[in-house]
């Protein structure tokens, strides 16, 4: 089966998903969309950074790709900076009667007990109007705290605790908008950014932390955050600019799912832009960085994912896992039931056995 599918957005990881629904042999592009006149008109293959045009063009016309109803979109909006608005277009598109795989917003990853209702159940009734589905993941949240831990703990017998990290070097990250203005860095350390205002954490990965207790049976009475920063002991550069003397370098924060008084379920960053940075922080399992699961219990598990590509560094890799987690998965959102779809819901999604290089 074929599956029509718009590309919406073909930023840090829309032009990896556009060139992996290029390349999917199920899946047939339709569309593109873009914010500004900039791309409009422009060829998805020069969008997604191939040598060779497709034949479909980029347009900022969305109603007009909505109303060719595409079995799918594939939606990779910046959403940090816009949460109302992109929670709006994902109403628009499913109520359209269209599924819709996302890297963003994350709180929809695992919503239940995050969002609000006035945020979750216009979501749910559009996607109720129109019959259809919406996915939301990636890598964090996504598959490196969701889908690796849980088939870990089903070979457990008993859980006691189940920590997902990410221990991360972002000096290469390239978007200026989440490094300083969201994440903070570069920034006094008197200045409280986006994402440390109270709150933020628990509703960017508290649906991580309820996903993994949901997963093992677990009810959480609580959800907590807590973070450090650390400033830069002396000036220097990262891809996206300059961090001054004294302002933050280095942050490390936890969301925890709590039972009592014991945190069961914990999803932590540790976020350098240099790695002689918190030399006391967990370490990687390779100097640019890992993704590492923890179980305590019986037996014990450490299990630490290191990605790479012969085309960038860690973070070009993982932006790219991002991508093509949520294409691979199409075929199984399509034929999924309407409404708001978890890990917890969906089978093992798996690539194409061959699949044209990059």
């Amino acid at each position: 089966m074929t599956y029509r599918v718009v590309q919406w957005g073909t930023g840090n990881v829309g032009r990896h998903a556009l060139a992996g629904v290029i390349a999917h042999p199920e899946l047939e592009l339709t569309g593109v969309w873009v914010s500004g006149p900039a791309k409009s008109g422009t060829d998805a293959g020069t969008l997604a950074g191939l040598d060779h045009p497709v034949g479909v063009t980029a347009t900022t016309d969305a109603d007009a790709l909505l109303a060719s109803r595409p079995d799918c979109v594939v939606y990779c909006s910046m959403t940090d900076n816009r949460l109302f608005e992109a929670v709006q277009d994902l109403q628009r598109i499913l109520a359209a009667g269209i599924n819709v795989v996302a890297c963003a917003p994350v709180f929809f990853q695992y919503p239940y007990g995050v969002l609000p209702d006035e945020l979750l159940k216009p979501v749910q009734e559009a996607a109720a109007q129109g019959n259809s589905s919406l996915w939301v993941n990636g890598i964090d949240p996504g598959f490196a705290n969701d889908l690796l831990p849980l088939a870990l703990a089903g070979t457990c017998l008993r859980i006691d605790q189940l920590r997902c990290l990410e221990i991360v070097d972002y000096a290469s990250y390239d978007n200026r908008a989440v490094m300083f203005d969201i994440m903070g860095f570069g920034k006094p350390m008197d200045e409280t950014p986006m994402l440390l205002q109270p709150g933020v954490l628990s509703l960017a990965w508290g649906g991580t932390v309820r996903q993994l207790a949901a997963g093992i049976g677990v009810t959480l009475d609580a959800v907590t955050q807590t973070y450090e920063r650390v400033p830069a002991p002396e000036s220097f550069d990262i891809a996206t600019g300059h961090i001054a003397e004294g302002t933050a370098a280095a942050l490390r924060f936890e969301v925890r799912g709590m039972v009592g008084d014991t945190p069961v379920t914990v999803l932590e960053h540790v976020t350098r832009l240099r790695p002689d940075l918190c030399p006391d922080w967990p370490q990687p399992a390779d100097p640019e960085g890992s993704y590492r699961v923890e179980i305590t219990g019986e037996p014990n598990y450490a299990l630490d994912l290191v990605t790479s590509s012969r085309n960038g560094d860690h973070n070009y890799a993982t932006v790219l896992a991002t991508g093509l987690r949520i294409v691979n998965a199409i075929p199984a959102v399509v034929a999924a039931p309407a409404g708001i779809r978890t890990a917890l819901d969906l089978p093992l999604i798996t690539a194409p056995a061959h699949r044209p290089g990059r």
